[in-house]
């Protein structure tokens, strides 16, 4: 459900089609400690993955929204999304036996992203690690899959203290109601945040992370990192200091709210996966373009969940491959859309798609045999029973714009 909510949020129709349609989840869902300021600022709420969100603001119509955030800065709740906090002195080797990631090679203090694994090498999860030390571990994973990678991560415990006995590892899921998280996003993103917080944001590059005090609050954390391709920080909190953090924030002019519309068009912008429709346990990191993933020394290693069947696929090739599509004429593929060859054959499947505010266009993301997934590939899309032209392009689709380390 989750999902399919997302993938119909980004009609860019409005959020009283999503929910006329029932899109949302039937009934109340939980609320993070911003529910009754979203309410207050016009957000128009849904249940969505078991919480109550916004999917836009009255103020602000999506893909408006989307743009702003492309040209200024949004600020999006996403406190949704399951906080945990490892630690222990064997905490590396321990998540490092669940993920890709080489954390041990990982400096302080910086985030990586990563994929939870099935030994037929599927993907459970993605997730951004960030390591604080080689005893400490902050996890942010997506709300959808809270219960699976709670389970996951607690089996996983599980064994481990089979193999290390002595181990004294802990982990704590944070409720939304202890830990609240935004996200600041968009090119006046570090100008805003730095005269409310006491860290030097200069010196704060893509996927690394700080402790910090923001708006007087102490006990926050700010990771440069985003879902839209854009500057922005993530801002984990106490969730007491939530509402109070986020209306000094959006004091600024430069900044508007925004909800889960234009959260995902940004994303599909900026060629990223969501997790449920363009990843799965089905899918495995190669045919999902994220070979990147899985770093040399993890390679070498071969010590993670389905090593053969993921480094066969690096080797040998994999039989599908995910791709980005643009089409200049019809409606937009939403997901399920089939995709045809040029001889007629039915190919492929859109995971993820809608018209692309920056582009004015559509676009997709789809998957489609190997041999199809090269840039400037002639296909066809089929929607509402006719077939549309689209060409396979490289993504993002929007030039990304992370404020990177020196070279």
């Amino acid at each position: 459900m989750f999902a399919r909510v997302l993938r119909n949020i980004c009609r860019n129709e409005g959020a009283s089609r999503v929910l006329r349609k029932g899109f949302a989840t039937e009934g109340k869902g939980e609320v993070t400690a911003l529910y009754e300021f979203h309410v207050e600022n016009g957000g128009r709420m849904v249940n969505f993955g078991g919480f109550m969100l916004p999917v836009q603001y009255a103020d602000l119509g999506i893909a408006a929204s989307h743009l702003h955030t492309r040209k200024s800065a949004s600020m999006f709740d996403v406190s949704h999304m399951l906080q945990t906090e490892i630690v222990g002195a064997d905490c590396l080797p321990y998540m490092e036996s669940i993920c890709t990631a080489d954390l041990q090679n990982l400096p302080p203090n910086s985030s990586i992203l990563t994929v939870f694994t099935t030994p037929e090498g599927g993907v459970l999860d993605d997730l951004i690690i960030t390591k604080i030390s080689d005893d400490h571990l902050y996890v942010v994973s997506n709300a959808a899959m809270k219960k699976q990678d709670q389970a996951h991560l607690l089996q996983a415990l599980d064994n481990h203290k089979k193999a290390n006995p002595a181990t004294e590892i802990k982990i704590k899921f944070f409720d939304p109601q202890e830990r609240g998280l935004v996200a600041l996003q968009g090119p006046k993103a570090a100008q805003v945040l730095q005269k409310l917080t006491d860290i030097d944001l200069s010196t704060l590059y893509f996927m690394t992370s700080s402790e910090a005090t923001v708006c007087s609050a102490g006990a926050c954390r700010i990771t440069r990192c985003g879902y839209t391709g854009e500057d922005g920080f993530e801002i984990s909190m106490p969730a007491i200091k939530a509402v109070d953090i986020s209306r000094e924030i959006l004091r600024n002019e430069d900044v508007k709210l925004a909800g889960l519309g234009a959260r995902d068009s940004l994303r599909l912008e900026a060629g990223l996966c969501l997790y449920g429709s363009d990843l799965t346990a089905d899918t495995t990191p190669v045919e999902a373009a994220l070979t990147w993933l899985i770093s040399k020394r993890r390679r070498e290693a071969r010590d993670f969940p389905g090593a053969d069947v993921i480094l066969g696929q690096i080797k040998e090739g994999s039989v599908k491959k995910r791709i980005g599509l643009v089409a200049d004429l019809g409606p937009p593929a939403r997901h399920g859309t089939v995709v045809v060859d040029g001889d007629g054959n039915d190919v492929g499947s859109v995971t993820s798609g809608c018209p692309a505010p920056s582009l004015g266009k559509n676009i997709a993301m789809a998957y489609v045999p190997t041999e199809l997934s090269k840039a400037g590939t002639q296909l066809r899309l089929r929607v509402r029973d006719k077939l549309y032209g689209a060409v396979v392009t490289k993504m993002p689709f929007v030039p990304s714009n992370y404020y990177t380390r020196p070279k």
